[in-house]
């Protein structure tokens, strides 16, 4: 098995534990993640980010297969089960994650699924209704970066 299909395995198994330590230990201390709600995060904010979703995703539940890479790139499948804590929905998502790798770790990685049905979930009729506008969309990009902003100052990032 390439060492780079172990490294995804080791974060994804890390996640499901939420284990933001195991996860940031896969991380190059220059990475950047960005997905359909957290864009463009680098180094700490992006490990502060999945450190935030580990501490508050009390129900979280992680699923991954179909794992590939090579020395350069690599790419998952992935499913999480957990409760939006804005609203007290409960959320199925499912993403296809890209990686690029860098001295033996994730240096880039990029998360897509479908901003309208993941909001269709989250937001519950609104999500329905304007989950594909753009104006949906980046109000709930604002609040989750004033979420992980507040997050990092109480954590010392």
């Amino acid at each position: 098995m390439h060492p780079n299909v172990e490294l995804i395995r080791k974060f994804y198994t890390s996640f499901g534990k939420r284990d933001a330590q195991g996860m940031a230990a896969c991380y190059h201390p220059a990475v950047t993640f960005s997905d359909e709600i957290f864009t463009d995060l680098e180094g700490a904010r992006a490990v502060g980010m999945w450190r935030m979703l580990c501490e508050r995703g009390k129900d979280l539940r992680v699923e991954f297969r179909d794992i590939e890479a090579n020395d350069s790139a690599g790419r998952a499948y992935w499913e999480a089960w957990y409760t939006f804590s804005s609203t007290g929905r409960q959320v199925h998502n499912s993403i296809d994650a890209h990686f690029e790798f860098r001295d033996g770790l994730i240096i880039r990685h990029r998360d897509r699924f479908s901003f309208w049905s993941w909001a269709r979930q989250a937001l519950g009729p609104t999500g329905w209704l304007l989950g594909w506008s753009g104006f949906v969309r980046n109000r709930v990009r604002s609040q989750a970066m004033r979420n992980l902003a507040s997050f990092l100052g109480e954590h010392g990032q």
